[in-house]
């Protein structure tokens, strides 16, 4: 089953084990409930799930105590921890004009001008915008932000994204 990043454990909140999670996805309401089990990545877990027994709102970002984590010391622990879910493969599917981030993964970009650039590594999510990162051979991965004025085309079936960079971007 394919797996949907959700959040990232920024730190810990409080003296009761409980965690601040940066949203990373477009339905954080439903992402973030009680009794969700997350799959996990980075941070000291090595892969462990995590279960959340409680889920509270702040400042616009979930405020989560999971299982097993009931004081600041243990939720210490977990920062830096990217959460994912399984997900079915019919809500891979997007709305016209979208494409979900996991299906970004993996995908060749292709200037028009530079020609193939790299790989698709990761999508992370900012405030006004996505950014791809993609791995280059031999290079610093490039950080291309994944706007309508840059972003030509995301042909997944062809696993290509097709770019039109301003000059220097790749230098930065």
């Amino acid at each position: 089953m394919p797996e949907l990043v959700v959040g990232r454990i920024v730190r810990p909140h409080g003296l009761r084990g409980e965690v601040v999670v940066e949203v990373r996805t477009d339905d954080p309401e439903t992402r973030f409930q009680p009794g969700t089990e997350y799959r996990t990545k980075g941070g000291q877990l090595k892969g462990a799930p995590l279960k959340a027994v409680t889920v509270r709102w702040h400042q616009g970002r979930p405020m989560i105590g999971f299982e097993g984590h009931s004081d600041r010391n243990a939720s210490e622990l977990l920062r830096g921890v990217v959460l994912s879910v399984e997900i079915d493969e019919e809500e891979l599917v997007a709305e016209e004009d979208e494409v979900h981030d996991t299906l970004l993964i993996g995908l060749t970009v292709v200037d028009r001008e530079a020609g193939e650039i790299g790989t698709v590594a990761r999508v992370d999510h900012g405030a006004a915008y996505e950014t791809l990162v993609v791995k280059r051979k031999g290079q610093t991965p490039a950080l291309i932000p994944f706007v309508a004025d840059m972003v030509v085309e995301v042909d997944v079936e062809a696993g290509t994204i097709s770019v039109d960079l301003p000059p220097g971007l790749l230098e930065l």
